[in-house]
């Protein structure tokens, strides 16, 4: 069958999570033809996310329902260059989305404002520790941005996400409450902090004595009912268990299926094509600019092209990557010679927790939200923390509360309880209720030898080679997570538990197997020169002016915090950079 040229529009974008919504929107109110092309399905909150449909831990936790189909497209994996890489068959580490609101559907809520502490990160620690301290496998680098420039975008990504939180730092002045060592902000969270549950309250009170600031964790679930300036509508949280992986019943949390998306959908301007898989970005590479895409139509098997006078990469991370490198846009990484681009800085992150058994105790873990968290930042943002003596580039968060503890994957018991029996029954009947745990989340740092590229042997649905994956934590990365299991667990003893499960501090090579996070970046990272980054600080390709690549596979190294604030904000100051500026004059924004 031969493939159908259509008309060309301003903009196509690849994909309609967070960042696809949120350029639909701004783009096509600004009079420009948009264009979405999304593999996946569309889903409403009334005919998909209702009671008792939604709470459903087998269908959405267990058979990932809104998560990517492996059985179409994967990837490889392995921890070494000298490994087989086998395909990853079932979805287990990271869990990317497949629907119109991507992960932004069955995601957490976490909404954090990264900070100068990542943006300047090369220039900060050689500026304290000298050029000596990050080792030459260490990538590394700044990444072309500030948080000055950074933070009204944050506002605005709050205010569309309905983010429910306190204020530490209010235009210099440090608030009670809130963290002392976040940057300085204009204004309040647009709602107040969620209801503390018990874990919260323990987690807080031990922190407080041992000299540490906790405060509520910032989450894009809604506090109490809100509309947001595009008119979206928010229900207040009903604190009903099941969060993480699935969608809000009663739109609480932010997802662009109920915010940005429709908001687009408005516009004239604006269409959106769902079950249409883009398999290839068209180049000219004569001219250094991209000419539109070649996609398949899912449901009738044809294949289209889409020509565009910009394209817009906006699917999960490691998506962006693998798209690159089918393109062939760009020059791939290669480990050896440190040349290339696509494919380099990728990072992942580090986590370890305790886990605590309280006789007489009852949490009601089945009573929570995503953002039902009380946190510490000491050993993060807080740069008073002396990393010298640990020898890390980096920090760490540590937490405590309940986020989707549902009882078939869900089941704490105190070590040494028998697998399976009677024995296993009784206790995990005893401890369900009475167990909360503290836990860590640590940036990771690029490294030489972690990277993305194109798996030489396997291949997916189209034909087309898997992405390959080579990564391991390295010893930046141990170091941090062996420091942060001594935390955990000093703060978990003194709340004298009746049994405890110690935080791990020990070396291991990470898996793809046990859930982690969905915070993956890098891979087509950010920076301001074309020899060690993808694109410029403006989000645009090096190689093809009018190419723009959102989300975290932009990040140049992971941090402590979830990224969907930065996500949300990049794709805010890059839509507005297009409206204002690159309309007017289209070409590189930033000199090579």
């Amino acid at each position: 069958m031969a493939t159908r040229k259509l008309k060309e529009v301003d903009a196509v974008i690849i994909g309609l999570g967070w960042t696809g919504g949120i350029l639909a929107k701004e783009l096509s109110e600004a009079g420009m033809k948009v264009v979405a092309l999304e593999r996946g399905r569309m889903t409403t909150t009334e005919a998909d996310f209702q009671v008792p449909f939604v709470r459903d831990e087998l269908r959405y936790v267990q058979r990932q329902e809104m998560m990517q189909d492996a059985a179409r497209d994967t990837l490889t994996m392995r921890n070494t260059q000298g490994q087989e890489a086998l395909p990853v068959r079932r979805l287990g580490a990271f869990l990317p989305g497949e629907a119109v609101g991507g992960a932004g559907l069955h995601w957490s809520g976490g909404t954090w404002r990264w900070t100068d502490m990542e943006f300047k990160a090369r220039s900060m620690y050689e500026g304290r520790y000298g050029k000596a301290y990050i080792p030459d496998d260490n990538f590394v680098r700044d990444w072309g941005i500030s948080y000055a420039e950074m933070e009204p975008y944050y506002d605005k990504f709050e205010r569309t996400a309905a983010v429910s939180g306190k204020a530490g730092n209010l235009r210099g002045n440090v608030q009670p409450g809130g963290n002392p060592f976040e940057a300085p902000r204009l204004h309040e969270y647009p709602n107040p902090p969620l209801n503390p549950i018990l874990a919260c309250q323990m987690f807080s009170e031990a922190a407080t004595k041992a000299g540490y600031h906790p405060f509520p964790r910032p989450a894009a679930n809604s506090s109490r009912p809100y509309t947001n300036p595009d008119g979206a509508s928010f229900g207040g949280c009903q604190y009903c268990g099941f969060c993480q992986r699935f969608g809000c019943e009663a739109n609480a949390k932010a997802s662009p299926h109920m915010t940005v998306v429709p908001a687009a959908l408005k516009s004239p301007n604006f269409e959106m094509r769902t079950n249409s898989w883009v398999t290839r970005i068209l180049k000219d590479a004569q001219a250094k600019r991209v000419t539109g895409v070649l996609y398949t139509n899912l449901l009738t098997g044809e294949e289209l092209e889409q020509p565009a006078q910009m394209v817009f990469l906006c699917s999960f991370t490691l998506n962006n990557t693998h798209l690159m490198l089918l393109s062939g846009i760009s020059q791939p990484y290669d480990p050896e010679t440190q040349k290339g681009v696509i494919g380099r800085n990728y990072c992942y992150e580090t986590r370890t927790a305790a886990n605590m058994f309280f006789e007489g105790k009852e949490f009601n873990p089945f009573m929570s939200a995503g953002g039902t968290n009380v946190v510490i930042d000491d050993f993060n943002a807080n740069w008073s923390f002396d990393r010298g003596p640990l020898n890390v580039v980096g920090g760490y968060i540590m937490s405590a509360g309940h986020n989707t503890n549902l009882p078939i994957g869900n089941r704490p018991v105190p070590r040494g309880t028998p697998a399976w029996g009677s024995k296993w029954k009784e206790a995990t009947a005893k401890w369900f209720g009475s167990s909360m745990s503290i836990s860590s989340s640590g940036g990771t740092m690029p490294h030489r030898h972690n990277y993305l590229d194109l798996d030489p042997t396997y291949k997916n649905v189209f034909g087309q080679p898997l992405m390959r994956m080579t990564f391991d934590f390295k010893d930046n990365d141990h170091r941090i997570n062996a420091h942060a299991a001594k935390m955990v667990n000093e703060l978990a003893k003194s709340l004298n538990p009746t049994f405890m499960s110690a935080a791990s501090g020990e070396k291991q090579s990470w898996s793809v197997i046990p859930y982690l996070s969905t915070h993956n970046g890098g891979g087509t990272s950010m920076g301001t020169s074309p020899a060690d980054s993808a694109v410029n600080p403006w989000l645009q390709s090096w190689d093809a002016h009018n190419l723009f690549i959102m989300g975290a596979s932009t990040f140049a190294h992971n941090g402590a915090y979830q990224p969907t604030g930065l996500v949300g904000a990049l794709a805010y100051r890059t839509a507005d950079m297009i409206k204002n500026r690159y309309v007017k004059n289209p070409g590189p924004l930033v000199s090579a």
